[in-house]
C-alpha cells in the first residue's frame, strides 16, 4: 500500500506541469463523497475533488489496484464518473461505448438494459473492455471493401470489391474464400492472424424478400461465408448486414436505413436491430453508380475531357450536393471550380446539383424508377400501417448510409419531401441523419460491436456450432 501511494504522489510531481483541472472537470463534475465515508489517511487533508484528480493521473490499473488494497478508498474508486473519464481514452467516443454497453452487450436478439445507469458498473465494463481480444473488420460493400482491426480508429485497407455478395451459383465458395485470403494477406503484415481472433463481417443486404426462395438464397449465402472463413481457421464469425451496421453507428437499434449502394438504393426497416422484411424493404434501381454516371455524361456534353471515372468519382465527392429547391437552383449561379491531382482543374456548374438531382428525379437520367423520397415514404407507411408497437416512434429516425448519402443537403431535401408527402401523423417527428460516420459508418457499426465488452459472446457463431447446425438467430 505504502508503494502504491508513493506512486500517486511521484506521478502527481511529474505531471503537475502539465495537469490541467479545468479539462478534466469539463469532462465529468467528480463523485460525491461525504465526511462519513472511511478515513483515506494522509489524502484527508486534501480536498476530495484534488485526490480525485490524484486518482484519475495514476492511471486505470493502479486506480482498480487502489480499491482492492483499502477498503477506505473502494467508495471512490469505484464511483462511475471516474470510469466514464478513463473510458474517454477509447478510440471510440463515449456517446459510442455508453450506447454499445447500454443497448448491444447483452448480444442479439437486442435487450435493451432496464437497469438504470447507477446499478451498471463501468469499473466491470472498463475491465472487460481492456480484455476483449479485437477483432478483424470487413465490410464487403457492394462497390467498395473496407477491411482492418477493431481497435483501430478506421479501416487499414480498401480495395474494390471483386465479389458480389448476392451471386448463389456453384463457384461462390471458391470466391469467397478467394476474396477473405486477399483481405487476410493484407492484414498479415499487421501481424493479424485468421486463426487468432474472431471476423466480423458487413454485408451488403441481399434477397430483400420475406419469401420462402428469398430466405433460402440467404441461408445458402450464409452457409457458403461460414464454410470459406472456418475452412481458413477463424475462431468465431459474426455476420450482420451493412443497414443495421450503419444504424448502431448512428446510435440507434430501431429507425430506417435508406442505403445507397453501388448499384441499387435500399429502404430499410429496422427494429431491435432486425431488418422487418415482413413489413417491406423498398429498392430502388439508381446507386452511386447511376448518379456517378449521369455527371460523366454532364460533363462530356459539355465538352470536358477526363482521364478516368476516377476522375469524375472525385469531382462529385467535392464539388457535388443536393439543393434544397431543385428549380429555384437552376437560376443561381453555381459555379466552382476543383483540383483533380494530376488533371488539372476542373469548373462545373449546374452538373453540380443536377448530379444528386437523380435520386429524387430519376427520370432526368433516363431511369424509370420512383425517386428516393417515395421510396422512403413508402417504406414508412407500411411500417405505419404494420403496428408493430403501440407508436410510431421506431421508423421516424431515418439514417442515411452508403458514400453517394455524405452529398451536402441531401438529409434536409429529403426530410423536407417527405413532410410534403406524408400526412402530418406520420411526418411528425421525422429525423434524417446524414451518415454518422461518412462512407465509413458500416465499418465503424462493425467496429463498435467487435469492442464491445462481452464480445464475442452470442453476437458469433463458433465453428463448433456451425458443424453442429445449431439453430442460432443472426441479424440479416
Amino acid at each position: 500500500m505504502a508503494m502504491l501511494l508513493k506512486k500517486v504522489w511521484e506521478s502527481v510531481s511529474n505531471r503537475a506541469t502539465s495537469f490541467s483541472s479545468s479539462s478534466i472537470d469539463s469532462v465529468t463534475t467528480p463523485p460525491s463523497y461525504t465526511e462519513s465515508s472511511s478515513s483515506l489517511g494522509d489524502f484527508d487533508r486534501l480536498p476530495i475533488d484534488v485526490v480525485l484528480q490524484i486518482v484519475r493521473l495514476v492511471g486505470p490499473k493502479d486506480a482498480a489496484r487502489l480499491s482492492v488494497v483499502c477498503k477506505s478508498w473502494r467508495p471512490l474508486v469505484s464511483d462511475n464518473r471516474l470510469w466514464i473519464y478513463f473510458l474517454q481514452n477509447y478510440h471510440d467516443t463515449w456517446d459510442s461505448v455508453f450506447f454499445v454497453e447500454t443497448h448491444l452487450r447483452s448480444g442479439y436478439p437486442i435487450q435493451t438494459f432496464s437497469s438504470p445507469i447507477t446499478e451498471l458498473s463501468f469499473m466491470r465494463i472498463y475491465g472487460q473492455r481492456v480484455q476483449v481480444p479485437g477483432a478483424v473488420i470487413v465490410d464487403g460493400g457492394s462497390g467498395h471493401c473496407k477491411y482492418g482491426w477493431s481497435k483501430n480508429a478506421c479501416p487499414s485497407g480498401r480495395s474494390a470489391t471483386f465479389l458480389e455478395f448476392g451471386n448463389i451459383e456453384s463457384p461462390m465458395y471458391t470466391r469467397l474464400q478467394h476474396f477473405f485470403a486477399t483481405i487476410y494477406s493484407s492484414l498479415y503484415r499487421m501481424q493479424v492472424k485468421a486463426s487468432a481472433h474472431p471476423i466480423v463481417v458487413s454485408l451488403p443486404l441481399c434477397h430483400y424478400d420475406d419469401t420462402e426462395a428469398a430466405r433460402a438464397s440467404r441461408r445458402q449465402l450464409k452457409d457458403a461465408i461460414y464454410t470459406a472463413l472456418f475452412d481458413m481457421n477463424v475462431p468465431a464469425v459474426c455476420a450482420i448486414n451493412q443497414a443495421t451496421l450503419a444504424l448502431y453507428a448512428a446510435q440507434r437499434t430501431s429507425g430506417i436505413v435508406v442505403n445507397i449502394g453501388f448499384q441499387v438504393t435500399s429502404v430499410v426497416p429496422i427494429l431491435h436491430g432486425k431488418v422487418m422484411r415482413t413489413v417491406g424493404v423498398e429498392v430502388m434501381g439508381v446507386g452511386a453508380l447511376k448518379v456517378t454516371g449521369f455527371l460523366r455524361e454532364q460533363m462530356q456534353q459539355n465538352n470536358l475531357n477526363f482521364e478516368s471515372l476516377h476522375t469524375v468519382q472525385t469531382l462529385k465527392e467535392n464539388l457535388c450536393y443536393v439543393a434544397a429547391d431543385y428549380e429555384a437552383e437552376l437560376y443561381k449561379d453555381t459555379q466552382a471550380s476543383f483540383e483533380v491531382p494530376g488533371e488539372g482543374w476542373f469548373t462545373l456548374s449546374k452538373e453540380r446539383f443536377k448530379t444528386g438531382e437523380v435520386l429524387f428525379q430519376p427520370s432526368i437520367a433516363g431511369v424509370c424508377a420512383m425517386g428516393l423520397q417515395q421510396a422512403v415514404a413508402l417504406c414508412m407507411d407500411h411500417c405505419h400501417a404494420s403496428e408493430l408497437t403501440e407508436d410510431d416512434a421506431w421508423f421516424k429516425t431515418i439514417v442515411l448510409s452508403g458514400g453517394t448519402s455524405c452529398l451536402p443537403g441531401l438529409a434536409e431535401r429529403l426530410e423536407k419531401e417527405l413532410h410534403g408527402l406524408l400526412p402530418p401523423s406520420i411526418s411528425n417527428g421525422i429525423r434524417v441523419i446524414s451518415p454518422p460516420y461518412g462512407a465509413d459508418s458500416a465499418w465503424i457499426g462493425a467496429k463498435l460491436i467487435g469492442n464491445l465488452s462481452t464480445f464475442p459472446g452470442s453476437w458469433c457463431v463458433t465453428k463448433k456450432q456451425f458443424r453442429r447446425k445449431s439453430r442460432f438467430t443472426l441479424a440479416w
